[in-house]
């Protein structure tokens, strides 16, 4: 990454108050909801109340991915700064799809897509000396007991269609 990029990519480290995330890249909380949905409100598969919404700033860098993870809830994506992203997304049903997300319109990216609550989902820039600055809207909104990371040979196991995928983008061990 050049020195232009780098310095942008740690200005927004600085300025935003991005923190490592688990999964890969930085994040921030900047959002959730005054309101909650109670627990009796929600599906069966949520252990307790939620906020009704929330959001934080996800920041990759080029070398970076947000490996395979998936959550209860749905997740809408959107692209602030920087190069574009593929989200790799492997729904319940095994079938694969690359969202890209990003400014490049005319080449299939949109500012916005969502990724279904219960799919496996994994990130990364597209361009390798890039960064990509976005943001994530969960609702109900999003609580660490509702994350799972991905086993990579669990996920190999239930969908060896997407070994490419869950090989590049999942971490050994988890």
């Amino acid at each position: 990454m050049d020195a232009n990029l780098t310095a942008k990519v740690e200005y927004y480290i600085h300025q935003l108050q991005l923190q490592i995330h688990p999964e890969g890249g930085y994040y921030a909380r900047t959002y959730e909801s005054k309101y909650l949905i109670r627990k009796d409100a929600l599906p069966e598969s949520f252990p307790g109340d939620r906020y009704i919404s929330s959001s934080i700033y996800f920041l990759l860098k080029g070398n970076q991915f947000s490996a395979f993870h998936r959550i209860k809830s749905d997740e809408l994506w959107h692209h602030y700064d920087g190069s574009g992203l593929c989200i790799y997304v492997i729904y319940p049903d095994g079938k694969g799809e690359q969202l890209l997300l990003g400014k490049e319109i005319a080449k299939g990216f949109r500012f916005q897509h969502v990724v279904p609550a219960g799919s496996w989902f994994a990130s990364m820039p597209v361009e390798e000396e890039g960064f990509c600055l976005c943001g994530c809207t969960v609702a109900p909104g999003f609580d660490f007991a509702d994350f799972e990371m991905a086993d990579r040979e669990k996920l190999l196991a239930f969908y060896p269609q997407h070994e490419n995928w869950i090989s590049k983008l999942s971490l050994k061990g988890s």
